[in-house]
């Protein structure tokens, strides 16, 4: 059997209720009745939001009725890529659709840490605060397009102040505390913020980690840094006396309590935020998107492919170093409450954020694949744990979801729940590949390419193919792909980065097979890719193939050059506490991968690791560990300061084939 013939097994179909009262069918009818184009089918509507991409973007601007103080000239003025001109004329903000929400009384977040308990923020708490923190921003000079840095945990004080920044025009990046020293330095001075806010530290797992002293460091390397808002969030009264020109966040509130909340309206195309590349490589790529594409790209991705709706509860496990965290903010967009933990998910133990489900009522659960297959690893099964009845949905990003994955969750997590697989990227703040609340979904498989996102399969030679692996391209330009990188004057970085193999077409880096029936299967990154005796294989294959081994907790596999003709395929494990990597484990480890892979990926060592290297965002290094094991100097190969345990290298540093 292979894991072709596995994927593909049908696991839930959505109701006709279900599909009816979706936003997205709300969508097909409102296209029927305002546009005279109407369509049968998911794949039909697709089709067209890719062919007329100009007639598609205009129905999403007013099916969710985009206010803008200034109209818009024409759509597209410039269809290129890069450089493609999106709504030129329209001047809006990104923020007042978020307050256009008048239900002061419900809640808008609710939240959860490791050490605060579970508490709530109204909408009108919300708009009061965002209000006094954008007048002190305006008071003390910010404006738009000033920069505001922000080194902070998961809490609502961090969305109160993104959205003050909105709100004035200001633009956005922010940073999760557990980043080092050196890779928010990388970051930050590359922006030269105005005015950094940061909490003085942060638990995790149960241990506290103060800041106060790395925040010294970090503000003698920002030399146009104005002003430092402190979050006490580990202490009360946190000592601030090594920090320049420092507000504290209640003193902030309290001054400017009762300020009107008010919005600059700005360009279509002006910065709303900056993301970051992972930076393993060197320094993180800055990546600006702007305040009309995301929100046309979010107001999409949230109610229509994720069936987002004002009752809904909306979360995603996420670190303000993520963009999932943005994702999870642009919840507020559809009115739903979004919901917000910080902390450790596995601390004091596996079920923590399936407790915080139970307790919010939660109805859309996001999370990572690791996350799924550590507790289908830890044998959990929240179904007979806990009271799941409220949720509808669960999402799952990061890295490709196996065939077990999806089956654990219908097996032990909830029978009739909607499991949307998604797949995207921090480089257009958004998932191309994922969720429809009118498809199937079948295991192993993503349902379906997103609206508007032209995504294929492209051979070698730039050609689609259908049932294929092939590279993932995106053909079509949307309104999320970044505007600019961050002091790329000439736009060289950004085209290196995207459209130096296809020109004027994006190419993402990942492998992917488009089925016939339109769903999607993602295989990892192509440039990560395992060719063996002419077979290409993504890595995420191998690992499918491992899940089935119940002693191997995670794996890194990497395929070294030995000459023209030969590599050598190296597999790295972890295996479980009390277990080893016995002679039979190993064997198992052989037949699964020849059964599920092929006889050619059968790797020529195993070798057990306590831990693998992996980002802050928790992604396996497979490229720089080869180069590593290649004997590129470790300070070309990666970027120590983007890895969350940076002591792992060590190990494949003294690596020897020969033992």
């Amino acid at each position: 059997m292979t894991v072709e013939k596995i994927t593909g097994k049908l696991l839930w179909k959505p109701s006709q209720q279900f599909q009816e009262e979706s936003n997205m069918n709300r969508f097909l009818n409102w296209l029927a009745e305002t546009r005279g184009v109407s369509f049968k089918t998911y794949d039909e509507l697709w089709n067209w939001s890719v062919t007329d991409i100009e007639g598609f973007w205009s129905a999403i601007w007013h099916f969710f009725d985009v206010q803008a103080q200034t109209p818009y000239d024409r759509v597209l003025a410039d269809k290129k890529m890069p450089g493609a001109r999106w709504f030129p004329g329209a001047k809006l903000n990104y923020a007042e659709h978020i307050f256009r929400h008048d239900t002061p009384e419900r809640a808008a977040i609710i939240y959860q840490t490791e050490f605060r308990p579970q508490g709530e923020l109204s909408w009108a708490e919300l708009k009061q605060n965002t209000a006094a923190v954008a007048a002190y921003l305006k008071s003390i000079g910010v404006g738009p397009g000033d920069r505001v840095a922000a080194y902070v945990s998961n809490i609502h004080e961090t969305i109160t102040v993104f959205l003050a920044c909105a709100s004035i025009g200001a633009v956005w990046s922010s940073c999760a505390p557990e980043f080092g020293m050196m890779s928010v330095i990388d970051r930050f001075k590359q922006i030269e913020p105005k005015v950094l806010v940061a909490v003085d530290g942060y638990r995790y797992g149960g241990k506290d980690y103060d800041r106060t002293d790395l925040l010294e460091k970090i503000q003698a390397e920002l030399p146009m840094l104005e002003k430092t808002i402190i979050i006490p969030y580990l202490k009360a009264e946190p000592n601030v006396s090594g920090l320049a020109n420092v507000v504290l966040w209640n003193e902030l509130l309290r001054e400017y309590t009762g300020a009107e909340l008010t919005f600059t309206a700005v360009p279509f195309d002006h910065p709303l935020w900056i993301l970051y590349s992972s930076g393993t490589t060197g320094k993180p790529k800055a990546i600006v998107q702007s305040h009309g594409g995301i929100l046309l790209e979010h107001l999409k991705l949230g109610s229509l492919q994720n069936d987002l709706k004002a009752e809904d509860r909306f979360f995603w496990y996420t670190t303000t170093g993520w963009m999932m965290w943005n994702v999870v903010v642009s919840g507020l967009l559809a009115g739903s409450t979004i919901l917000l933990y910080d902390g450790n998910p596995g601390y004091p133990n596996d079920g923590t954020l399936w407790k915080f489900a139970e307790e919010t009522k939660m109805t859309v659960f996001g999370t990572s694949a690791s996350f799924l297959t550590a507790c289908m690893k830890a044998g959990l099964k929240p179904k007979e744990q806990y009271n799941l009845t409220h949720l509808k949905s669960i999402g799952s990003t990061g890295s490709p979801l196996p065939v077990s994955g999806f089956e654990w969750v219908y097996d032990q997590v909830k029978e009739d729940v909607w499991l949307f697989s998604t797949s995207g990227g921090t480089d257009l703040c958004t998932a191309f590949v994922g969720g429809s609340p009118l498809l199937p979904v079948y295991a192993g498989e993503l349902q379906a390419r997103a609206l508007g996102a032209a995504v294929k399969a492209f051979s070698d030679q730039g050609e689609e193919i259908i049932d294929e692996i092939g590279e993932l391209v995106i053909t079509e330009p949307m309104p999320s792909m970044p505007i600019y990188f961050w002091n790329d004057e000439n736009g060289e970085r950004y085209r290196e980065s995207y459209f130096d193999v296809f020109p004027d077409i994006w190419r993402h880096g990942d492998f992917i097979k488009i089925t016939s029936r339109g769903s999607a299967v993602i295989y990892g990154r192509s440039d990560a890719t395992i060719n063996r005796g002419g077979i290409r294989m993504g890595t995420s294959e191998i690992y499918s193939a491992l899940e089935r081994i119940p002693e191997v907790l995670d794996g890194l596999v990497v395929d070294l050059p030995i000459s023209s003709e030969q590599s050598f395929m190296s597999l790295f494990v972890v295996v479980k506490e009390g277990a080893e990597l016995s002679d039979e484990v190993k064997a198992r480890i052989h037949e699964a991968i020849r059964l599920n892979c092929s006889p050619r990926h059968v790797p020529n060592g195993i070798f057990p690791v306590a831990e693998l290297p992996k980002t802050l965002n928790g992604k396996k290094l497979e490229v720089p560990i080869k180069k590593i094991l290649m004997g590129v100097p470790v300070e070309k190969a990666v970027n120590i300061g983007s890895l969350q345990n940076p002591e792992s290298l060590q190990y494949f540093l003294d690596f020897n084939i020969q033992g």
